[in-house]
């Protein structure tokens, strides 16, 4: 088999119904021989089973470790049988040439790591609403990339000891592109709607996951990161109440987080 397709899922039922309804063969209109869908659901008592089960009987249900994002995914990767494993999450919609772009790119590259574009569903509308867009390559978000599964495991996964989900997108990043190229393809298109963010939410976890990740990379104290944290700091403040003034202040709440957010990060 070519491809395992793994998507993590946590609570979120109909997100997931939406986005399996888009993996569809008539939409994607590949061969079916060539990958397989893996929901791997963390949920405390298996609430996506009966909808995968009876809806798309074509994915296969698996048990989550239940140990978060990271675990979730290093846990589908590990139960795929595919050559490449496709990353996507339960609240995104692949798009009809999604697959396909994929199939063609890894054919036609010798690259380990390919990455599609993500876009959102409509304009941002509120300084609190987020996703996790890839214009134009070098971001590798988990919601939209794929990877020779031999190479996943030589990296060693997703780094499953970060407190919060916040950093292990980029730690990921930082460790894969060491040895690899990393190939953009723009037709690889996945919409990721626009998620609101609840100011404060989580904040202390979200600064130990920046504390490890600084800590792990051996940045963490040093003249040049608190500089850079600090220059981050300041200047975010007038660009984000430009944001937020454009945004006639809706969202405040999460604009006031980012700059204290940012503040403490001069001193993790």
């Amino acid at each position: 088999m070519l491809i395992s397709i793994v998507i993590p899922t946590y609570k979120r039922n109909d997100l997931l119904q939406q986005c399996l309804q888009n993996l569809y063969i008539s939409l994607q209109k590949v061969d079916s021989s060539l990958y397989e869908v893996i929901i791997t659901d963390d949920s405390p008592v298996g609430e996506a089973r009966q909808l995968v089960e009876t809806q798309f009987p074509w994915a296969n249900w698996l048990q989550g470790p239940k140990r978060g994002p990271a675990a979730n995914r290093n846990f589908g990767a590990g139960k795929a049988i595919g050559e490449w494993l496709l990353f996507t999450d339960d609240d995104c919609l692949p798009q009809s040439e999604w697959m396909p772009s994929y199939i063609n790119g890894l054919k036609q590259s010798n690259d380990l790591i390919l990455e599609g574009k993500t876009v959102a569903d409509r304009p941002r509308m509120r300084f609190d609403e987020v996703a996790p867009l890839n214009l134009t390559g070098k971001k590798l978000w988990s919601c939209n990339f794929a990877i020779k599964k031999a190479y996943f495991e030589q990296v060693g996964g997703f780094d499953e000891s970060f407190p919060h989900s916040t950093m292990e997108d980029i730690d990921f990043y930082v460790r894969a592109a060491k040895g690899a190229t990393i190939k953009f393809i723009p037709d690889a298109l996945v919409v990721h709607p626009w998620r609101r963010r609840v100011g404060f939410k989580h904040f202390f976890k979200r600064l130990k996951s920046q504390q490890y990740y600084a800590m792990k990379h051996g940045i963490k104290g040093t003249f040049k990161f608190r500089w850079q944290r600090f220059k981050i700091f300041a200047g975010s403040i007038f660009t984000n109440l430009a944001q937020l003034t454009r945004f006639s202040m809706r969202g405040w709440y999460a604009y006031l987080d980012k700059c204290v957010f940012d503040f403490c990060m001069i001193f993790i």
